[in-house]
């Protein structure tokens, strides 16, 4: 299982990233002109809208890891998401300009859009929550990369925390976004950018290391594959005599 404080550091590294894909929905919430305290909750509710239905998704791919890892075949899932996680940023490159990948996910995103211009309409703390609840669904390649962990960690509530974690980890760069605007500058965006794909590619493979058990110390410790067990007792068996020795009248007379 790959470790929980992975998903808080994806989160923190990664929140960067979502300053240029989820920054300008964060700047323009409406938060009203109150005090700064309810500018906060506001803009908090709105990440915690986030981070929930990130737990909701890390539900539905821990239990499908639990099928896999019941399956026997958790090994190969590990290096398969692996292998997506460093394609994921080479592929991009390798095909720019011949593949638009938007077109795959523009009719979903397209209704999710046209709902969050109806609730930026109207001020209220359940309105902001139901925006974060709506943005955690919008298509973005940093939780794609959280979904192969909470899918890794084989588990539901392992799976629910890792989810929970890797929100609560966007949650201090998204909500200064939210009530300072852009505070990072134009330069160290940049930087974050080149640093994200490594990070993701480092991830990648470290799930490949995993699947393929090769014995290295908290990197790719030897696991057991899942097999079906070969050891079945014969119907009937407990019945059987246990020995070949045959009954004899004398042996009822005391």
């Amino acid at each position: 299982m790959i470790e929980l404080y992975t998903a808080l550091t994806i989160g923190l590294i990664g929140s960067f990233h979502c300053i240029g894909m989820c920054g300008p929905i964060a700047i323009a919430l409406p938060l009203g002109q109150k005090s700064w305290f309810d500018r906060a909750w506001g803009g908090l509710l709105y990440n915690l809208g986030r981070t929930f239905t990130y737990g909701v998704l890390g539900a539905i791919f821990g239990l499908l890891g639990r099928g896999i890892q019941m399956a026997g075949f958790q090994q190969w899932a590990s290096i398969i998401m692996g292998v997506i996680m460093v394609l994921s940023v080479f592929f991009p490159f390798l095909f720019r300009g011949k593949l638009n990948f938007d077109r795959f996910t523009s009719g979903f995103t397209g209704s999710l859009i046209r709902r969050f211009r109806v609730l930026f309409g109207y001020h209220s703390k359940s309105n902001l929550f139901v925006i974060g609840l709506l943005n955690g669904l919008l298509p973005c390649g940093l939780v794609y990369v959280a979904i192969a962990g909470a899918i890794n960690t084989n588990d539901v509530t392992l799976g629910v925390l890792f989810m929970v974690l890797f929100g609560l980890g966007t949650i201090p760069i998204m909500l200064s976004v939210s009530l300072l605007g852009n505070l990072a500058t134009g330069t160290f965006r940049k930087r974050m950018t080149k640093v994200i794909p490594v990070f993701i590619v480092v991830l990648g493979i470290i799930f490949i290391l995993r699947g393929l058990s090769l014995g290295i110390p908290f990197i790719s410790p030897k696991s057991k594959m899942l097999t079906p067990n070969k050891e079945m007792k014969v119907k009937g068996a407990c019945c059987e005599p246990s020995s070949t020795h045959q009954a004899k009248p004398e042996d009822f007379i005391r």
